[in-house]
């Protein structure tokens, strides 16, 4: 952070004055006349949170895409689909069983499963060609999706709340002031803060693993020279099958997520796989911190973008991936 301060005071100076600005939207009481230009401050605290939590899901999707392809260098554009089965799998488990818990664990397995089936029968035979992954990965998406389509109907689902994350939590943000001086706290659902709470353990999690563990350090080895570390005598096809099955179980498990305070149809495959692409490409391949900021930063743009500019709310989306790309194209914090 010093260096980056000292490298570039003017950066360092826009992003002071943008998080004061922010902090003071969020925690001070709004002037009537704010209020008139931009509309009610609950509405903005909404947006928000919405943005927070949905960055939280952009992130879980984003984080298994980032070990795949940004650490693995495999170019699985049939991630989509794995988010979308493993809704599927989680909405069949819930509605069958009662138990919301009990389907991130299975979404998990068989996802993972289906991720150790795609590494050891499409990507050992196609490591470093990175055309054709790209072309056969597409047409597995394109063929999951009839399949999931065939199996599912083009309905939607959503998966049932457990009864104990029903309703809303009051936070201690003040979002008016009745006319006897009261404050009006901002209530939210209960639910979108614990998803986030659990994505953000994981991703700390992650990040522990990766750069604190022996594993993670056969990991970030096997992918700068794996020649090397194989003659070490570490079977590295079986440490990418368990990363690839990592990153394929998380997308399993934010397809449960999403299919809690989102819904699930055919067609978001498509939606979450771009959203992790975006996400990638703006934090920067292989790094887990790169992915977090990535989907808050998505995940904000979007749900205030619907909200204050609905109609451009996906070009504003699009623009912030273009200015990375044009300003720092590795990503805000690429890995080294």
């Amino acid at each position: 952070m010093t260096r980056f301060v000292e490298r570039h005071p003017a950066w360092a100076l826009i992003v002071i004055i943008a998080i004061a600005l922010a902090l003071w939207l969020i925690f001070a009481v709004w002037p009537p006349g704010l209020e008139e230009a931009i509309g009610r401050k609950r509405v903005f605290l909404n947006a928000v949170f919405n943005g927070i939590t949905l960055g939280g899901l952009y992130f879980l999707v984003a984080s298994g895409f980032t070990l795949i392809f940004g650490l693995m260098r495999n170019v699985n554009l049939a991630h989509g689909s794995l988010y979308l089965f493993g809704g599927y799998v989680g909405y069949a488990i819930s509605a069958s069983t009662g138990s919301w818990i009990l389907s991130f664990i299975i979404a998990f397995i068989l996802t993972a499963l289906v991720g150790i089936l795609l590494q050891v029968i499409v990507f050992r035979r196609m490591e470093g060609q990175d055309l054709r992954q790209t072309m056969v990965t597409i047409g597995l998406s394109i063929v999951f999706a009839d399949l999931m389509l065939w199996a599912c109907g083009g309905d939607f689902y959503q998966i049932q709340t457990p009864s104990w994350l029903i309703g809303p939590v009051e936070l201690p943000l003040i979002t008016a002031l009745k006319s006897s001086g009261e404050p009006v706290y901002l209530r939210y659902p209960l639910v979108r803060l614990v998803i986030f709470a659990a994505s953000v353990v994981i991703g700390i999690a992650m990040w522990l693993a990766l750069n604190r563990t022996r594993i993670g350090m056969i990991i970030r080895a096997g992918v700068d020279d794996r020649d090397i570390l194989a003659a070490t005598g570490v079977r590295i096809q079986i440490v990418f099958v368990l990363v690839f099955a990592l990153g394929a179980g998380l997308a399993g498990i934010a397809g449960v997520v999403g299919g809690t305070f989102q819904s699930l149809s055919p067609g978001e495959d498509i939606r979450f796989l771009l959203a992790s692409l975006v996400v990638v490409i703006v934090g920067g391949m292989g790094s887990i911190p790169g992915a977090a900021l990535g989907a808050l930063i998505i995940g904000l743009a979007e749900q205030l973008g619907s909200v204050y500019i609905p109609t451009y709310a996906i070009v504003v989306t699009f623009l912030i991936m273009v200015l990375v790309l044009a300003l720092r194209p590795q990503g805000l914090l690429a890995r080294r």
